[in-house]
């Protein structure tokens, strides 16, 4: 019997769009363009014939027709990715592409990947500097991320979200009274940043020399700490966001991956 053409990018970008109800959100999940996003949708209604969604005054809304088939897309995307994954199993077992923070991999993951592969030899690992890209594309096994919660991903947390203020360690110098500000972690009320910069490891790179004090998670500092290079102002207090190691449902079954999941979280 002959199968239907399936058009699988643009039921992709309908999941996210409805998972989002908004193109502008789904956009940024799928790395392309709102006008991307809305092309897809407009192109899937003229092949489907139906109106997937409308706006209203309080946003974009599914329409029932939209909603009728999203729960059996979502059990076929899962499918199909458990597919891949069983086609793939038997040839990387002993490999593993993880996307993490450049910062973090340096101050945290290096070297407890270092540990499980001493204690597992011919583990190799391909590591992808964004943390965010697409575990489709990237090939990814897991990703580490600096976030609130793991969404629509399988995950667990690294380590509770406490944030602290740090500084140039006075032995070393001190720092000046003046804040470091990255997107990160919004700066109290008032305050004045005299460096601007783009991540935690900038950040934690400009508070080790000594331009000012940082809002930051504690598990990326925590070595910095005991090492003496900053020392701690204020905290540990109670953050919003943390580092989930994160992975869609089917790399989180595999055996590889529940390994290096636990190795990272034991303890």
């Amino acid at each position: 019997m002959k199968r239907t053409h399936l058009p699988l990018n643009a039921l992709r970008v309908y999941d996210a769009a409805a998972r989002h109800l908004s193109f502008t959100r789904a956009a940024d999940e799928l790395a392309v363009t709102p006008a991307a996003v809305g092309q897809q949708i407009r192109a899937l209604e003229d092949h489907l014939g139906t109106v997937l969604f409308r706006r209203t005054s309080k946003g974009l809304e599914l329409t029932e027709e939209g909603l009728a088939g999203l729960d059996a897309l979502r059990e076929g995307f899962l499918k199909f990715e458990e597919s891949v994954q069983a086609m793939q199993a038997g040839q990387a077992s002993d490999r593993y592409t993880i996307a993490a923070p450049r910062e973090f991999y340096a101050q945290w993951l290096a070297p407890r990947l270092a540990e499980y592969r001493a204690a597992n030899p011919g583990i190799r690992f391909q590591l992808v500097e964004n943390e965010h890209a697409d575990f489709t594309e990237a090939n990814l096994d897991v990703a580490i991320r600096l976030v609130d919660g793991p969404g629509e991903l399988e995950g667990v947390e690294l380590a509770p979200a406490r944030r602290v203020v740090i500084a140039r360690s006075k032995e070393l110098g001190g720092a000046p009274d003046e804040w470091i500000d990255w997107p990160g972690a919004p700066l109290p009320e008032g305050a004045e940043p005299t460096v601007q910069v783009s991540n935690a490891g900038q950040a934690l790179s400009s508070a080790v020399a000594g331009m000012g004090k940082a809002i930051l998670p504690f598990l990326l500092v925590e070595e910095s700490i005991e090492r003496g290079k900053v020392e701690v102002l204020e905290g540990p207090d109670e953050g919003r966001r943390a580092y989930w190691l994160v992975a869609p449902l089917p790399q989180w079954r595999q055996k590889k991956v529940k390994a290096l999941v636990g190795f990272l979280t034991e303890g």
